[in-house]
């Protein structure tokens, strides 16, 4: 079976957008509810396509030109989107277009624009993609989903690149109904964000820079690490294993019997969770990786990034550059305290949805 490598990784989030920042000087918030930090979109798109595109379409997009043109890969083998939302903005302006003005002069561009399809299909037009392209829209294990995917075609030598995606959007209004039904806003929880991550696989470490891949425009504070340039790409880390487990009657067995076919588990340098300062949700990260990963360093990145359907996919691509760096920095462990790893290190990224869906991603350096 054929190796897996996250070759380029790329995020919109609350932190810096496109860049590497937060690793050393990540921007703190306390509010209950923070958007994305845009990118000053006139540098990397037409006037014309910044009045079509929705926030998250332009995101999603932007993101994904730049994990590919940073990996050399033109035009991937497949195109996999995971989204928990879909188009949420979209199709709330046109729903309420349709309450207020009587279902009539409706503006298409929304509807059109408003399934969760739409982000996939848009970033295959752009970059000329007729190969797979699917959509997984399962809530909290959505990321996953598409990175299981790409994982067992690449591991099975069908495809040889893939760009997955995760992108989600948290409006105004979703957070309110959220925030009263009690799932977001409390005292000392992670603040609700939005998600655009764009990872670019391949079965090398490696990818040779394709002459046709455009260089992604100047644009200030958009670096990530410095001795990553565009088309010269060296991978991030490896993906040893993806696994998800629905209602495991025992974890330890449930990982024994598929993670640890690849390795010893007591070697794992540190796990990164979702712990999220919510009480119910946080009490099984920590009782799992007490039992299941007693010398491991727990790792958190939901303090810094949000609470949202996809952000594991920001978990995966902190943990990746934790591996790229060799090191993981104060701020993403609950103890404050960053540490050094060593050669081929290994990060669990553990993720768990209502307590019903476990996954469990595998990475290490290279």
């Amino acid at each position: 079976m054929s190796s897996v490598y996250i070759i380029s990784a790329k995020q919109i989030s609350a932190q810096q957008p496109l860049a590497g920042e937060w690793f050393e000087r990540p921007v703190l918030y306390t509010e209950p509810y923070v958007r994305a930090t845009d990118p000053d979109y006139k540098q990397f798109f037409t006037p014309n396509e910044s009045r079509r595109f929705g926030k998250i379409l332009k995101r999603a997009l932007l993101v994904s030109r730049q994990a590919m043109a940073e990996s050399g890969v033109a035009s991937p083998d497949a195109i996999i989107t995971g989204t928990g939302l879909g188009c949420i903005e979209n199709t709330e302006i046109f729903l309420d277009k349709l309450v207020r003005e009587g279902e009539e002069m409706l503006n298409p561009t929304h509807f059109m624009q408003s399934t969760h399809n739409t982000v996939g299909s848009l970033i295959a037009i752009d970059a000329r993609c007729h190969a797979y392209n699917t959509t997984y829209a399962h809530g909290g294990i959505s990321f996953e989903c598409a990175l299981q995917d790409a994982f067992m075609q690449l591991e099975a030598g069908e495809i040889n690149t893939v760009l997955v995606g995760a992108h989600d959007e948290m409006t105004p209004a979703y957070f309110a109904l959220l925030k009263k039904a009690g799932y977001l806003g409390r005292p000392g929880q992670a603040f609700a964000g939005e998600i655009a991550v764009a990872m670019i696989l391949s079965t090398t470490a490696a990818e040779n820079p394709a002459s046709e891949t455009p260089e992604p425009p100047p644009h200030p504070g958009t670096s990530g690490s410095p001795e990553r340039t565009a088309g010269q790409a060296k991978a991030l880390c490896r993906i040893e294993a993806v696994e998800k487990f629905y209602r495991p009657g025992n974890i330890s067995d449930a990982l024994s019997g598929n993670l640890g076919r690849i390795g010893n588990l007591d070697g794992i340098e540190a796990v990164m969770t979702g712990i999220s300062g919510d009480p119910k949700n946080d009490e099984i990260y920590l009782k799992n990786c007490a039992e299941l990963f007693p010398g491991a360093a727990l790792l958190r990145y939901k303090n810094i990034f949000g609470e949202g359907y996809t952000a594991p996919a920001l978990g995966v691509y902190a943990a990746a550059e934790c591996l790229h760096r060799g090191e993981i920095p104060a701020h993403l462990s609950p103890d404050g305290k960053g540490r050094k790893l060593p050669s081929r290190a290994k990060i669990l990224c553990y993720n768990h949805f209502e307590g019903k869906n476990h996954t469990f991603i595998l990475l290490s350096g290279c």
